[in-house]
């Protein structure tokens, strides 16, 4: 029989169990070999992998689920979130964010390595977890009982994704991949600069530095390019009047400034494209000692296409039919959108560690640079018969959208772990870490044109627009968020042995400084009263109405003057500080019962403001930045969070208890009255400033079964009481929703979740046969105060983004001679409420979605692997629903990809 390389020990384990006692250590490391001469008989790669990272998961003191290195290449995930969806009671929403136990995004945290980083995202606070891609990664770490050591901002979990180190030998590993999506056959694209694929604009998008100097020199109040103020503040500076002609040939020539060829073309779509690179060694005896130094180097590049199809719609009545929905596009609906979206995604990751390794002594430095840059090029066609707007009354409202949306995170990062031998301070451990990260998001240019589709008898004739209409009919936006955290923290550590017992005594600090800057600018046409412009006359050129004013001629000859658009609220700026300690035990007493807690303490201060960088009056600027602004706009939270928990061992099983108190902090954005839209709903928002923080107490009971086959079986249970949870809510403005955020009076979570790892049959076909998998079953419910009521329609109902099941079930085969290994992948999570209803509408449900993978791998020879994987084998679209009738929709692809692997 070949030999098949990741049958390795677990080095990672048996470290960690070294903390707990010298005797565990042993155990283990006799468990471990073992399990690694049963695996290679039997020939199992998961089973070897999956052993390790239950016995990790079995030695902790609290609730915790691992997902290896090798378990996310068995289910064939390229990033992190897509790879825990398979962990026990997560699910994943717009494949970038992991809802925990069925609770939103704002109930679980991340951290990279035990540190917590800034999110790109525009939106959230929440990293999205899609930017990790899997080649980093060594494992995921889920905890969902509360322990000290842990930020106390935790709700359904925490997810510290823990990123490879030095490897034990030289690796060079390099992967390839395309993969075809069956919504994928055209899209449309535009001329974008010289360096989109590398994820980054060239400076072709950017705003230009002419108009950066108009916004500083034309200033009433506010920055104002208007003629009028042009001409105004222009006669002021040269001592006598200038003509209205010289005012708009200069408010012309800001226009010119302007990149202004964003028309769309529709063109066949080349497969996703995906390459890998990890290099890696480890030198041993370095610098005359007995020590090893070594290095990872890895680099992940992948160009994805993304086109879909879908529609969201507002309901005409709260007494609409279901069944007669969808006979035609307004049946039931008092206004709706259909659009047709093709995005282009490239992911561009760098990661380069170094670390050092002498008498117990771990030293580790890092640099990790992860872009991810999405670039939107969409169709939306409106509808609403009131306003006149339908096909069949002549004319509907056409946006055409192009965006180019850029972000990044850069993270530094030293990490040292000593376990100390000195005499007097024998048996000590000590651990620390320092990172410097920063976020940053940047739309260099966003053009959105607002026109009118005219037809004749249901047939499309032209494209249009005028002055009459007004609005903004040719808007763009730029925007620029950065975002830097720098935490820092330690862990000291002593264990104490007695006859039959033992105690460990922790202690440690953490701080967390972080600030945001977030800046947005927009600008506009606005063509003068007698102006009738034909845009288009056919479809095609519809597409490419973003290049109408390309030449500089078509601007001069057209009435037309560009506007800077600004409230006086738009930018906002936020701070953040924590000082956290805290303090620990755990108590082994006859290696069979384990008692842990401890308290930890936090001073949280936080500010966020909301103003326009762009208002120079100082009655404006005072109103928004005023002491007394600040202090309405400042979170100020000094409190102490204790747990405790309790687990009974024997050879065969495990009983744990838990108890944990903690928080959940409102996200920078939502406590800002800025009005953004939101890409996971697809829904206005707007932020608001009087949103409190919610306190949760939690609790957890699991017991876990061991057998010697290595199959293994828990069932747990979990109550979380909250005060105050922040829900979203939908109101209806305009024809349009608006999701808005506001604190509820109580909730609560309850459920149960079951996980399992069983053998089938160790020798069918030539190989081996298993199950894995996990289900959560709960329900929730959220109370609404009736003096908060407001237009909510319900009181009581589940909380926002809580699914009553999550299922993630595997039928798993490895050949005996370790070629071969497939699995068969399920995923699916309940109903959940997108928003809460008002005015007499129902909640917004977002459908179940049922997901079937298959991924098949080939070795044929020990150092090449043969990927093919099919994704979303049911193709179901996602859907909401609301008072039974679908208000949203959009199309799901099924994917085919293939992989190849090599290791020199």
């Amino acid at each position: 029989m070949k030999p098949i390389k990741v049958f390795k020990t677990n080095l990672i384990t048996i470290s960690l169990l070294s903390l707990l006692s010298p005797l565990s250590t042993q155990v283990m490391a006799q468990e471990t070999a073992q399990e690694i001469e049963e695996v290679v008989a039997v020939g199992s790669r998961l089973k070897g992998s999956a052993s390790a990272v239950i016995e990790e998961r079995k030695n902790q003191a609290f609730v915790a689920d691992i997902m290896g290195a090798e378990q996310i290449s068995r289910t064939g995930d390229s990033d992190a979130a897509s790879a825990l969806r398979r962990v026990t009671g997560l699910s994943l929403v717009n494949d970038k964010f992991i809802y925990v136990r069925g609770l939103g995004e704002r109930y679980s945290s991340v951290r990279l390595n035990g540190a917590q980083v800034p999110s790109p995202d525009l939106t959230r606070n929440v990293i999205p977890l899609d930017i990790f891609p899997s080649s980093i990664i060594e494992s995921l770490a889920v905890q969902k009982a509360y322990s000290p050591n842990m930020p106390a901002a935790f709700g359904g979990g925490d997810v510290n994704i823990r990123t490879k180190s030095i490897p034990n030998d030289r690796i060079i590993k390099l992967e390839v991949g395309l993969t075809h999506k069956d919504t994928n056959s055209t899209g449309f694209v535009y001329n974008g600069s010289d360096d989109d694929w590398l994820g980054e604009d060239d400076g072709l998008r950017a705003m230009p530095s002419t108009m950066n100097a108009a916004l500083n020199k034309y200033i009433n109040g506010i920055s104002d390019i208007s003629v009028l103020n042009i001409r105004d503040i222009e006669s002021k500076e040269r001592g006598e009047a200038i003509s209205q002609d010289e005012a708009i040939a200069i408010n012309k020539s800001l226009t010119k400034s302007l990149h202004r060829d964003f028309g769309m073309v529709e063109k066949d779509l080349d497969p996703d494209f995906g390459a890998k690179l990890v290099y890696g060694d480890k030198f041993d005896n370095v610098f005359g000692f007995d020590g090893a130094l070594g290095f990872l180097f890895s680099a992940a590049y992948d160009h994805e296409w993304s086109h879909s199809k879908g529609y969201s719609a507002v309901l005409s009545s709260v007494d609409v039919k279901p069944e007669d929905c969808g006979k035609s596009d307004l049946e039931c609906y008092s206004a709706r959108t259909d659009k047709e979206s093709t995005k282009k995604n490239v992911k561009l990751n760098t990661s380069f560690n170094l670390g050092y390794k002498l008498d117990g002594h771990d030293l580790n430095a890092s640099y990790m640079m992860l872009r991810d840059t999405e670039d939107e090029a969409s169709v939306s066609l409106y509808q609403e018969p009131s306003k006149s707007l339908s096909i069949e009354n002549g004319e509907i409202q056409r946006k055409n959208l192009t965006s180019f949306e850029q972000r990044e995170l850069e993270v530094i990062q030293f990490r040292g772990t000593h376990n100390i031998e000195y005499d007097f301070i024998k048996g000590v451990g000590f651990d620390w870490q320092y990172t410097d990260s920063t976020a940053t998001t940047d739309i260099p240019s966003e053009l959105e044109i607002t026109a009118r589709d005219r037809y004749t008898d249901g047939v499309y004739t032209d494209t249009y627009t005028s002055g009459p209409l007004g609005g903004d009919p040719f808007l763009y936006r730029f925007v620029d968020m950065e975002d830097k955290v720098e935490n820092y923290g330690w862990n000291l550590s002593k264990a104490f042995y007695f006859d039959s017992s033992e105690i460990e005594l922790k202690g440690g600090a953490y701080f967390v400084d972080k600030t945001r800057e977030y800046k947005t600018d927009f600008f506009k046409y606005r063509f003068g009263p007698s102006e009738n412009i034909v845009l288009a006359t056919n479809a095609n050129e519809a597409l490419g109405i973003g290049s109408i004013f390309r030449d500089d001629e078509r601007v001069d000859n057209t009435e037309i003057e560009i506007l800077f658009q600004e409230p006086t609220a738009d930018d906002y700026i936020a701070a953040q500080k924590i000082d956290a300690y805290y303090g620990s035990f755990d108590y082994v007493y006859a290696n069979d019962w384990r008692f842990s807690g401890g308290l930890r303490y936090e001073d949280f201060r936080q500010v966020a403001l909301a103003f326009s960088r762009s208002v120079f009056d100082a009655d404006l600027l005072t109103d928004k930045l005023s002491g007394e602004s600040i202090q309405k706009a400042s979170v100020m939270e000094d409190e102490t969070f204790g747990s405790l928990s309790m687990t009974y061992s024997q050879p065969t099983y495990q009983i744990r208890a838990g108890w944990g108190q903690t928080i959940v902090r409102p996200d920078l954005r939502e406590l800002t009255p800025v009005q953004y839209q939101d890409p996971l709903t697809d829904y206005r928002t707007l932020g608001n400033p009087t949103l409190q923080s919610s306190h949760l107490d939690n609790f957890d009971v699991r017991v876990e079964f061991y057998f010697e086959s290595g199959d293994n079986f828990s069932v747990g249970a979990f109550y979380k009481d909250i005060d105050k949870p922040i829900e979203a809510q939908l109101n209806e403005r305009d024809g349009r929703f608006t999701l808005e955020f506001e604190n509820a009076d109580t909730a609560y979570v309850y459920g149960l979740e079951a996980e399992w790892l069983v053998e089938l049959s160790s020798d069918f076909l030539g190989g081996a046969f298993f199950t894995s998998g996990n289900l959560t079953v709960s329900d929730s419910e959220v109370e609404i105060l009736e003096s908060a009521r407001g237009d909510l329609t319900n009181l009581e109902r589940r909380m926002t983004g809580h699914s009553k099941y999550v299922a993630n079930l595997q039928l798993n085969y490895d050949s005996h001679d370790g070629n071969h290994q497939g699995s068969v992948i399920y995923n699916v999570f309940g109903d959940r409420i997108l928003a809460a209803g008002v005015n007499g509408f129902d909640d917004a449900y977002e459908q179940p979605i049922n997901s079937l993978d298959i991924v098949y791998s080939y070795y044929p020879t020990f150092s090449t692997t043969m990927t093919f994987k099919v994704k979303n084998l049911l193709g179901q679209d996602f859907e909401v629903e609301q008072n039974g009738a679908l208000i949203r929709s959009k199309e799901t692809a099924q994917q085919v990809s293939l992989d190849f692997s090599i290791e020199f």
